[in-house]
């Protein structure tokens, strides 16, 4: 899954949820903390994955060849992590385990995201973003993106002059 795919399928869903929220202020990461660029962690997704071939805010170096696995086990905050598994509905059981383990690490960053990837591995989201149910409007513009990642950006023959 591209980078320009995955921001099709997280572009429907929800923008604030409720145990986001709760995480961001349990953890002090994310909305209202250190400077966040970002009101919530869905724009923060949209704002990382629709800026993945240039430095984004976060100054990256290009990487033609990223999926969407790299870019979920490369993200160092847990809030974004935890959103998107919110926003795709996943068991609540296996949330509700991530936000305990998230909240009972001390270290920010790394450690959180591994600790919430124990439960929401890149594995368990693929299978959510599979199984969500989107309109048919949004299915419909998922398979647009979809098809512009298969023929370099071309619809119908043209080339698309906007950028990935």
């Amino acid at each position: 899954m591209t980078p320009r795919l995955l921001r099709a399928y997280i572009k429907p869903l929800p923008e604030i949820l409720p145990l986001t929220t709760a995480l961001e202020q349990a953890t002090g990461v994310g909305v209202g903390f250190d400077g966040a660029w970002y009101r919530s962690q869905k724009e923060h997704w949209l704002g990382w994955v629709g800026e993945y071939y240039g430095p984004g805010a976060y100054g990256r170096t290009y990487a033609a060849q990223q999926n969407g696995r790299y870019i979920y086990n490369h993200i160092q905050c847990a809030p974004m992590l935890f959103w998107l598994a919110e926003a795709l509905e996943c068991e609540s059981a296996l949330l509700k385990a991530a936000y305990i383990d998230v909240t009972a690490t001390n270290a920010k960053g790394a450690r959180q995201c591994a600790a919430l990837r124990d439960h929401l591995g890149w594995n368990k989201i693929e299978a959510a973003i599979a199984d969500f149910e989107y309109s048919m409007f949004q299915r419909l513009r998922i398979k647009v993106a979809s098809h512009r990642n298969c023929n370099g950006g071309q619809i119908g023959g043209r080339q698309n002059s906007k950028k990935p």
